[in-house]
C-alpha cells in the first residue's frame, strides 16, 4: 500500500507527469486512515525536505481537504474546527437550531466540493490566481494578478487573495466572519500586521483582498529538517515583531486567539508579519456596541491545540494573555528548534506534569520572562505582552566589530581615494610617506642606471580623477600598481579615463573597471560618489546579474549589508525623472537590517518591468540610522529626493562618520515585450 509520503517521494526521484502523480495520490488517499490534519503534516514535512511545485502542492492539499472535510489531527499547526461534544450547541443561540444548521452546514460543504478554485482561475474578472502561497485555517492563500493595476501599468499588480476554506464556506456564518476578519484587519494598521483592502464574492466563492508579501511563513523555517533553533540575538527581531503586532492589537482590544508561527509571515526585506486576525474578538469595551454583540468568531470553534492556551481550550472568554501563551510556545521554538510540550495539547500537558526546558544560552531574566509567559493559569502569566516584551527583550550588552576589523574589512590593505569627494582610506602599517623614501646607497648607484619610476601619490591622482566630469571613481593602489573601479558618464567614457590616466607620472597600464552611465544620471553619481568604496560592504545587483529586463518580467534584486546594524534604502530612478522607492514604502516599511544581512527583493514578482523604456537606475543607500524619520511618498521628484537625500547624508556622516555610510547602484535596460 502505497501512503501520501511515498507518493510523493516516487515523483520526486522518478520524473514521472503531473497527471501520474495525482492519481498515484489518490489511490494513497483512498486507502490511507490517517487523520487530515496528519496528512496535511505529512505534506508540509516532504514540502521542507523537497518543494513539489507550487500547483502541484496545492492540488494535493486540495484532494487530502476533500478527502475528509471535517477530520482535523490534534497536533497539526492547521486552524481547525472543534468537533467535542456540543461545542458548536453551547456556542450557537437558540440550542434547538444548532444541530439543524449544524446539519445543514455538512450538507452545504459536500454540495460545493465542486466549487474549488485553482491556479488560473479568475475571480470577477479581475484577479487571476497565479500561485498557492499556503492554505489557513480559515482560507487558502493565493498570490493573484490585479488585471486592472496591470492595465494601468501599476509596477506592483500583485496582491494576496484568501479564497474560503471548503470547511468553513459550509459553516453558515462564514461569510460574517470573513467580513468581519476584514473589518478588524483594516482597523488594525500596524507595521507587523498585514495590510488587508477588502472583502468579496464571485458567487459561492468568498475571499479576502490584503497585501502580497514575498517571503515565508515562520512555520516553514521552524518545520525545516535541519533546524535546530536560534541564537537569542537571531530570535529577538523576530519576537519583538510577532510581540509589537499583538501588543497593538491588544491596545485596540483585539485577541487574536489563534496566533502560531503559520500566522507569522518573514518577508523578503526581513518584516515580521502577523497575519489571520479572522477570529479575533472584541475582549474591551463593554460599553460600546461592538461585534461581538452581533456575531462571535468562536461559534466556529475554530483554534490550533498546539498553541491554544487551556481557557481556549476550555472554551473560556478570550483575553490578552491566551495570545500571550502562543507567542510563548513559538519564542521558545525560535529558540530550540522543537514545542516546549512537544505539541501536547496545554490542558493534557497540565494533567501530565509537564514543564518546559531551558534553551540553552538564555538570560536568566529572559529565561524568567519565557517561562512565564508558558504558565498554565492566566493569573500567572505575563500580564501583558508589553511587559513580556520589556523583560524578554532587554539586549544584553555586547562588543561590536573592531575598528581594526572594519578597516581590514573595508581596504584590505589597499589605498582608496573617492574622487569628488577627496575621501581617503588608508591602511597605516602599508602607506609609505614619500618624505621617508630611502636614499639610494653610493654602490648601488654606481651600479648599471635603472628607470626610476615615482611612486604613485595621493596628491596627484585626487585632482586627476576629481576633474573627470558625471563620475563617482574609486582609485586604490597596491604595489604601484593602479586600479579605477566605479561608474562614468557615456560623454566622457571609459577609454579617454583610460589615456587620461595613461598621463599621470607613474601610471603604467592602469586597470579601469567602470560603467558607463547614461549622462542623465550624473546627479545620481555626484551624490554617491563621496561614499563609494573599493571593497563594498554593501551591495545590489539583480537577480542572476541579468541587466537587460523585457516587459512582463519580475524586476528581482539581491541586497546585503555591512557587517553592522543598518537601515537599508532602495530607490529606482525611472525615465521621467521621478524616482519609486522600492524600500521603504508604505507596504513595506521595516527596513532596519542585522550586520551582514543578504536579502532577495521581488522574487515572487511584485514589481515587474513596464513601459517607458530605456535606461533606468537603482540605488543603494546603506545608513547608520534611519535616512527619514516619516515615510516620503512612494512616488515623488527625482531632483527634490536628491536634494533632500544628499542633506541627510551630510547630517549622518557628521554624527557617525562616512564610513558608516554604504552606497551601490545598478543600471538596468528595459524593453517592450516582442510582438
Amino acid at each position: 500500500m502505497t501512503s501520501l509520503a511515498q507518493a510523493i517521494r516516487t515523483f520526486q526521484s522518478s520524473g514521472a507527469s503531473h497527471d501520474e502523480f495525482l492519481i498515484l495520490v489518490d489511490s494513497a488517499l483512498s486507502v490511507d486512515d490517517t487523520s487530515t490534519g496528519r496528512l496535511l503534516e505529512i505534506l508540509r514535512e516532504e514540502q521542507a525536505i523537497t518543494p513539489l511545485p507550487a500547483d502541484l502542492y496545492a492540488a494535493v492539499h486540495r484532494r487530502i481537504e476533500q478527502a475528509s472535510l471535517a477530520s482535523y489531527g490534534a497536533n497539526s499547526d492547521e486552524t481547525r474546527l472543534q468537533t467535542s461534544p456540543g461545542a458548536l450547541q453551547q456556542r450557537s443561540n437558540p440550542s434547538s437550531q444548532s444541530a439543524s444548521s449544524s446539519s445543514s452546514a455538512r450538507d452545504f460543504v459536500m454540495s460545493g466540493t465542486d466549487q474549488v478554485k485553482e491556479i488560473g482561475d479568475t475571480l470577477n474578472g479581475r484577479f487571476v490566481l497565479e500561485e498557492c502561497l499556503g492554505v489557513g485555517g480559515m482560507g487558502t492563500v493565493y498570490k493573484a494578478l490585479d488585471l486592472r493595476k496591470l492595465e494601468a501599468s501599476d509596477r506592483r499588480p500583485y496582491i494576496a487573495i484568501k479564497v474560503l476554506n471548503l470547511q468553513f464556506r459550509g459553516n453558515p456564518k462564514s461569510l460574517i466572519a470573513l467580513q468581519r476578519e476584514a473589518k478588524k484587519a483594516q482597523a488594525l494598521g500596524h507595521r507587523n500586521i498585514v495590510t488587508v483592502y477588502d472583502f468579496d464574492r464571485d458567487g459561492p466563492v468568498v475571499y479576502l483582498t490584503m497585501e502580497y508579501l514575498s517571503g515565508q511563513p515562520l512555520s516553514r523555517i521552524l518545520r525545516a529538517p535541519a533546524f535546530k533553533g536560534m541564537s537569542y540575538a537571531e530570535a529577538l527581531p523576530i519576537f519583538k515583531g510577532m510581540a509589537n503586532a499583538l501588543a497593538y492589537a491588544h491596545e485596540r482590544g483585539f485577541v487574536h486567539c489563534d496566533f502560531k508561527p503559520a500566522n507569522v509571515f518573514l518577508t523578503d526585506t526581513a518584516e515580521v508579519k502577523v497575519i489571520d486576525f479572522g477570529i479575533a474578538r472584541v475582549f474591551q469595551r463593554p460599553e460600546e456596541e461592538t461585534d461581538a454583540t452581533i456575531f462571535d468568531p468562536g461559534s466556529l470553534g475554530a483554534l490550533t491545540p498546539a498553541y491554544a492556551s487551556p481557557e481556549m481550550l476550555e472554551h473560556r472568554e478570550p483575553d490578552p494573555r491566551d495570545d500571550i501563551y502562543a507567542l510563548g510556545c513559538t519564542t521558545y521554538e525560535l529558540l530550540t528548534g522543537r514545542h516546549p510540550f512537544d505539541r501536547v495539547p496545554a490542558t493534557q500537558a497540565r494533567s501530565s506534569g509537564l514543564k518546559p526546558q531551558r534553551p540553552d544560552g538564555l538570560g536568566t531574566r529572559q529565561w524568567r520572562a519565557l517561562r512565564t509567559s508558558l504558565a498554565f493559569e492566566r493569573e500567572a502569566r505575563m500580564p501583558t505582552v508589553t511587559h513580556f516584551l520589556q523583560e524578554f527583550g532587554e539586549t544584553p550588552k555586547r562588543s561590536g566589530m573592531s575598528g581594526a576589523a572594519v578597516k581590514a574589512a573595508v581596504s584590505a590593505g589597499t589605498l582608496a581615494v573617492v574622487a569628488a569627494g577627496g575621501y581617503f582610506y588608508a591602511s597605516s602599517h602599508r602607506a609609505v610617506p614619500l618624505e621617508k623614501v630611502a636614499a639610494v646607497p653610493e654602490k648601488v648607484a654606481a651600479a648599471p642606471a635603472m628607470p626610476i619610476v615615482p611612486a604613485l601619490s595621493l596628491a596627484t591622482l585626487t585632482p586627476v580623477l576629481a576633474s573627470v566630469p558625471c563620475s563617482a571613481l574609486v582609485a586604490s593602489v597596491q604595489d604601484q600598481a593602479l586600479s579605477v573601479t566605479g561608474y562614468i558618464g557615456q560623454s566622457y567614457g571609459a577609454q579617454k579615463l583610460r589615456s587620461t590616466l595613461n598621463e599621470i607620472p607613474g601610471v603604467v597600464n592602469p586597470r579601469v573597471q567602470v560603467q558607463e552611465v547614461d549622462n542623465d544620471k550624473c546627479d545620481i553619481l555626484k551624490l554617491i560618489s563621496p561614499y563609494l568604496r573599493a571593497i563594498r560592504p554593501a551591495s545590489i545587483q539583480t537577480r542572476n546579474q541579468n541587466t537587460q529586463l523585457t516587459e512582463g518580467q519580475p524586476l528581482v534584486v539581491q541586497v546585503t549589508t555591512p557587517p553592522y546594524d543598518s537601515w537599508v534604502n532602495i530607490d529606482y530612478y525611472q525615465l521621467d525623472g521621478s524616482v519609486v522607492h522600492l524600500l521603504p514604502n508604505a507596504r513595506s516599511k521595516d527596513n532596519q537590517a542585522p550586520p551582514n544581512y543578504a536579502a532577495t527583493i521581488g522574487s515572487a514578482g511584485d514589481w515587474i518591468v513596464s513601459k517607458p523604456f530605456g535606461s533606468e537606475m537603482i540605488v543603494l543607500l546603506v545608513t547608520p540610522a534611519v535616512l527619514f524619520d516619516a515615510l516620503r511618498p512612494d512616488s515623488e521628484s527625482g531632483a527634490d529626493y536628491l536634494r533632500a537625500v544628499e542633506k541627510r547624508l551630510g547630517e549622518l556622516a557628521s554624527k557617525f562618520g562616512r564610513d558608516k555610510i554604504a552606497v551601490d547602484l545598478v543600471q538596468i535596460d528595459t524593453h517592450p515585450r516582442k510582438q
